[in-house]
């Protein structure tokens, strides 16, 4: 009997990376999984409960180091662990460069002493500031907060690897992922989760400015499809885009949750729009996004009781969260 390909997901209780491990499984790999659940959940692998092929260790990507058993063999590496929620960085500085800058390092050194065949790091599209759009790969690169300059450090720590070890690397810039088993945890953070939580209440959603922002939506499992597909196809030490191409407004998902508005002040450091020119990623691997906005906003809501533990914010408690990001990058003093 033949021995099935081993992957390791990075993150892999988390939101992408638990339908990474979904994918992974489907395309016949086994799947070691490490995640610290400060993000993530148990749950999100809960319907793979005693699947033999899926080994989940429960710590921090701090603590991998070269010759990690748990990369041992491992064909892939798709690093999705790292602090994601973006508002709460400008507090923290210190912890999102250590994990998200060494937690990289830790796994790249990882991944050379396993031989690793391809590591795809989930990069974010924060690195480009307030770009013009639709932004392609060469766009100027301007980090407005701690969040966005800690995930572009790890990506250039990334495809320093590929330079200087030749470690077959990819970096993937993420726009917005949206979807089922997004975070729910205490921070303030991506709009669906806040929204959700809100409908769940019964209380009205909290938008920011006057709605007609737009971002460039993606559903979690044409991102986790992406991934794999540039593991597979990927030209080595490129970076790709990774976006619908489509932008949608804020008030088009509130039009879609259907519910009452309240607005807030537009938050400085971020974009009116976010569009990613995916031809690249196109073109290297005939990848494109399948679900639409409205089948994403659909399965979400079938799957709605998944926010119900999440925070419920309210314009008073967003105030709060978000009073040193106002006061830092609107020049004041905090």
């Amino acid at each position: 009997m033949s021995v099935s390909r081993l992957a390791v997901v990075t993150g892999g209780a988390g939101f992408i990376g638990s339908h990474m491990v979904d994918i992974l499984l489907a395309e016949g790999f086994r799947v070691h999984v490490i995640d610290n659940l400060v993000g993530g959940r148990l749950d999100n692998l809960a319907h793979l409960q005693g699947d033999s092929r899926v080994q989940v260790e429960v710590r921090d990507i701090l603590s991998v180091e070269a010759g990690d058993a748990l990369f041992s063999g491992a064909e892939y590496i798709f690093h999705f662990a790292g602090i994601g929620d973006i508002v709460p960085s400008i507090d923290r500085p210190v912890d999102y460069l250590s994990t998200n800058v060494q937690g990289t390092v830790k796994v790249l050194e990882a991944a050379r002493s396993a031989g690793v065949k391809k590591l795809v790091y989930a990069a974010s599209s924060s690195c480009y500031g307030l770009a013009s759009v639709p932004t392609a790969e060469t766009a100027l690169i301007s980090p407005e907060y701690p969040y966005a300059l800690s995930k572009y450090m790890g990506e250039e720590a990334v495809l320093h690897w590929g330079k200087v070890y030749r470690l077959p690397v990819n970096a993937i810039r993420i726009f917005n992922a949206y979807g089922t088993r997004s975070k729910t945890s205490g921070a303030y953070g991506a709009v669906f989760g806040v929204f959700l939580a809100q409908k769940l209440a019964g209380k009205p959603f909290t938008v920011v400015g006057d709605g007609t922002q737009t971002r460039d939506f993606l559903f979690v499992t044409d991102v986790a499809r992406a991934f794999f597909e540039v593991a597979q196809k990927g030209v080595p030490n490129e970076i790709y885009n990774l976006g619908a191409g489509n932008p949608q407004s804020v008030n088009r998902i509130v039009e879609l949750l259907k519910g009452p508005v309240i607005h807030l002040p537009k938050r400085p450091g971020e974009p009116d729009c976010t569009w990613a020119d995916i031809s690249k990623i196109q073109a290297a691997t005939g990848w494109k996004p399948k679900v639409s906005l409205e089948e994403g906003v659909g399965e979400m809501l079938r799957n709605i009781d998944y926010w119900r533990q999440a925070p419920v914010w309210d314009p008073a408690s967003i105030r709060e969260a978000t009073k040193t990001w106002f006061a830092f990058l609107e020049g004041k003093n905090p």
